[in-house]
């Protein structure tokens, strides 16, 4: 009996201890987000574009293929209507190429201009040393558990967008 007591006193300091971490998790995460989005903005100021352009830029370029206006509206939740506003500022900043869609002519596809895009890329480069050397004191099993959370997080992320785009705002 008293092995019994024991153990589900641990069981308890154990779940105390959880909920510490998970509490000191959430704080973490919360401050993270916050940092990116303000580092979003800094880089966005930058380089002279909204936010959203350069979320999108790194959305776009991370695809294999061209995107239509109707799949860059489902990847980021705009309307069609504000994803093509998207495209047409970047169109107009020579950041994306609109070309018709080889396989439907009434589509038309939206792909990046690399010689444009080399304008972010040196931006990138040049903060890139600073994210690296704090990857740098991971191991690689570390780095593998980091990009699997990562991977984890962004489909979770697109799940819970989903689910908040399908509810009524609160009042």
């Amino acid at each position: 009996m008293l092995r019994r007591a024991a153990i589900k006193e641990a069981v308890q300091v154990t779940d105390a201890d959880r909920a510490r971490v998970y509490e000191e998790l959430s704080m973490e995460s919360r401050r993270y987000m916050a940092a990116y989005v303000l580092f979003n903005q800094a880089l966005a100021d930058h380089l002279g574009l909204h936010p959203t352009d350069v979320q999108f830029l790194s959305l776009l370029t991370a695809e294999a293929e061209p995107l239509t206006v109707k799949r860059i509206a489902d990847m980021t939740g705009l309307t069609t209507g504000s994803a093509t506003r998207l495209v047409d500022r970047l169109e107009r900043e020579g950041y994306v190429a609109r070309t018709p869609d080889d396989q439907d002519r009434r589509r038309v596809l939206v792909a990046p201009v690399p010689e444009r895009l080399a304008r972010v890329a040196a931006v990138w480069d040049d903060l890139g040393a600073g994210w690296r050397g704090l990857l740098d004191g991971h191991s690689d099993d570390e780095l593998d558990v980091i990009t699997r959370h990562m991977r984890r997080a962004r489909d979770l992320s697109q799940t819970q967008m989903e689910l908040l785009r399908s509810r009524p705002k609160p009042e």
